[in-house]
């Protein structure tokens, strides 16, 4: 009987740990687009911000603590170039209530 669950461990314990293995690499993948398409929205809603109130040349403070808390996310999710220039931009705009 001894035998018989060392056997069976050393053939369930390889089969498991690949299982296990190949589920970490998917959620992996899944998470990885999910940053991905996040980042890009982001990217998308930044750049709409930067335009719309450049062109104004004023930001209302709620849309401008948006923009920050939009870039520092899309920072944080690697994303960087030319939004850091829009960043710099829209920081030097004229602050209104």
């Amino acid at each position: 009987m001894e035998q018989f669950l060392v056997q069976t461990y050393n053939i369930v314990l390889p089969v498991l740990a690949g299982y296990i293995v190949w589920m970490l690499k998917t959620q992996k993948k899944d998470r990885d687009a999910n940053s991905r398409g996040t980042m890009l929205l982001l990217r998308v809603q930044l750049i709409e911000y930067h335009d719309r109130y450049t062109a104004l040349r004023h930001i209302p403070s709620y849309a401008l603590e948006n923009f920050i808390e939009m870039y520092e996310a899309y920072h944080e999710l690697g994303g960087n170039g030319m939004v850091t220039e829009m960043y710099k931009e829209v920081l030097e705009l004229e602050i209104r209530k």
